[in-house]
């Protein structure tokens, strides 16, 4: 990896960090709503996948602004986030457990993207990108959505989770 000597190499850097997770997330959540149980915890994961895609894409043109690549980093932190889901995904559990796990390990996924974002929204202001700045707002506006979507659905399906005898 060359030298981080300014804010922008940063915020490219991070940028490469994000398109990495979200074409992971990407591969991810199609299994993730194969193996979820619920109607609207699948419908969910479909749903986040779309807007998965968008972030990409969003990401794409935000490089493109900045005269830079989105590939050439792979972030690690992702990958191991996907692989506890598949974990979960091969895991022997209750229905309703098995969903309440899901929803768990996509929270992971959700809280660490929002962390992500915000970090790099904050770059992208301090360096006067105002445009690329309400970009990435708009997509962490949107991971938020999601992490409160999950919780929302996440009542209905821990209250059968607790329920579930083995």
């Amino acid at each position: 990896m060359s030298k981080l000597s300014t804010l922008e190499q940063l915020l490219v850097h991070e940028l490469k960090d994000l398109y990495s997770a979200e074409t992971q997330l990407i591969k991810a959540l199609p299994k993730m709503a194969a193996a979820a149980s619920s109607p609207k915890l699948r419908a969910g994961f479909e749903k986040h996948l779309k807007q998965t895609e968008e972030h990409a894409a969003r990401i794409e043109q935000i490089m493109e602004q900045l005269g830079a690549s989105p590939r050439g980093k792979s972030c690690a932190a992702m990958k191991g986030l996907v692989e506890e889901g598949a974990d979960v995904i091969h895991e022997d559990a209750e229905v309703a457990v098995k969903d309440a796990a899901l929803i768990a390990a996509a929270q992971r996924v959700e809280h660490y993207e929002i962390a992500g974002y915000g970090t790099a929204r904050i770059f992208a202001e301090l360096l006067g990108h105002k445009e690329i700045a309400k970009l990435l707002q708009r997509t962490l506006d949107e991971e938020g959505a999601t992490d409160h979507e999950l919780t929302r659905i996440a009542k209905t399906i821990n209250a059968d989770a607790i329920a579930a005898v083995d």
